[in-house]
């Protein structure tokens, strides 16, 4: 009896392999001739792949957000440096020109020296201008102390541009050759013609252009003609450049010429002068 059910055992576990043989056989071979999974598989399939999207939609939502903060970001920070850096770059170009500008007035300034070598020579920086007086006064850093005296002459760029009118212990205040000041004292002024003739006169300022006046003759100046001081009042030395002929036009009355000039010295923007000192007689 007991031998039997041994037997029975060993015949059960042989039918349930073999049950489980053909069933896994069976499963194969109809997963191979389906063209897709089974009903439930596929439903759950399905419903595995929507909860996926779902939770994936907001997680999205969120880090699209941030990455486009991060974006924005990122490109204000680097709008606000190239920004920086025009800024930057308008103002060096701006000093660079500044600084362009008193070099070459500094560099002409130097040549006076060998070409002034009867005078004494006073060189100074312009501190001041007001706009109210842009074309007849400016304040330089040299004073009485520094030897500067009322009348002297001021040049600038090559040429003259004013002359000293007031005088403190470290300042002057100069006053332009384009000054509107009818009271001034103007520079007299002497140019040879083409005919060798030497002509003398003074000159004067309307709306801020210079014309040689009160020509003492006839002579025609031809345009490019240097104009320089005579020496024939107050403190200005002799041979100053004031400029060159621009051309010749009549007045409004058609009767006499006025001669214009263009200036030679740097009067619209000088940064660096040169006062004249006239040396004394040993």
């Amino acid at each position: 009896m007991k031998k039997f059910f041994q037997n029975k055992k060993i015949i059960t576990i042989f039918v349930i392999v073999v049950l489980v043989l053909s069933l896994l056989t069976v499963s194969v071979h109809a997963r191979q001739r389906r063209s897709g999974p089974l009903f439930l598989q596929k439903v759950g399939n399905e419903t595995m792949a929507i909860g996926s999207r779902l939770l994936n939609w907001p997680l999205s939502i969120i880090s699209g957000g941030a990455n486009s903060v991060h974006d924005i970001m990122q490109a204000e920070s680097e709008n606000d440096h190239l920004k920086k850096q025009v800024d930057d770059l308008a103002q060096t170009k701006a000093r660079n020109a500044s600084l362009e500008s008193e070099n070459a007035q500094l560099k002409k300034a130097l040549k006076l020296k060998s070409s002034l070598t009867d005078y004494h020579l006073i060189n100074g920086s312009v501190i001041s201008r007001s706009p109210e007086t842009w074309s007849d006064l400016l304040i330089i850093d040299k004073g009485s102390s520094s030897g500067v005296r009322k009348n002297m002459a001021v040049m600038s760029g090559g040429g003259v541009i004013g002359r000293i009118v007031e005088v403190d212990q470290t300042t002057a205040k100069v006053e332009l050759l384009t000054t509107s000041d009818k009271q001034a004292n103007r520079f007299a002024v002497q140019a040879k013609s083409s005919t060798g003739k030497m002509i003398h006169g003074v000159i004067s300022a309307t709306n801020g252009q210079l014309s040689f006046t009160q020509v003492n003759n006839n002579h025609k100046l031809k345009a490019g003609t240097k104009v320089y001081t005579s020496g024939m009042g107050g403190n200005s030395p002799q041979g100053l450049l004031i400029g060159h002929v621009s051309k010749t036009t009549k007045d409004s009355y058609g009767l006499s010429d006025v001669i214009q000039i263009k200036p030679a010295g740097e009067i619209t923007s000088p940064s660096i002068v040169t006062v004249v000192q006239r040396k004394e007689a040993d």
